[in-house]
């Protein structure tokens, strides 16, 4: 019998800064990489936080997230699932 799975990879995580871990991606661009890279290893879904490019600190804004969509999307058909839950340290 085989067992079906689903998995979803969370490429930057909620409250992570760069100082946390060097390889945290945090512009638009390391984000979409980095999310192409889960969906080729096996990720149906990729859960992502946007990030402000000059400190890597969470961002919320809508202009924050408008690139992920298209970018995604070029790269993969697995399910993206933007987020602005996030907490501080």
């Amino acid at each position: 019998m085989s067992r079906k799975v689903i998995i979803t990879c969370a490429v930057t995580g909620a409250i992570h800064t760069p100082s946390m871990s060097k390889s945290l991606p945090v512009t638009p661009q390391e984000i979409a990489d980095a999310a192409s890279i889960a969906a080729e290893a096996g990720a149906a879904i990729v859960h992502l936080h946007a990030r402000q490019p000059e400190d890597g600190q969470p961002d919320q804004s809508p202009e924050a997230f408008a690139p992920f969509p298209e970018n995604h999307q070029q790269r993969s058909n697995c399910v993206i699932n933007l987020t602005t839950a996030a907490r501080r340290p």
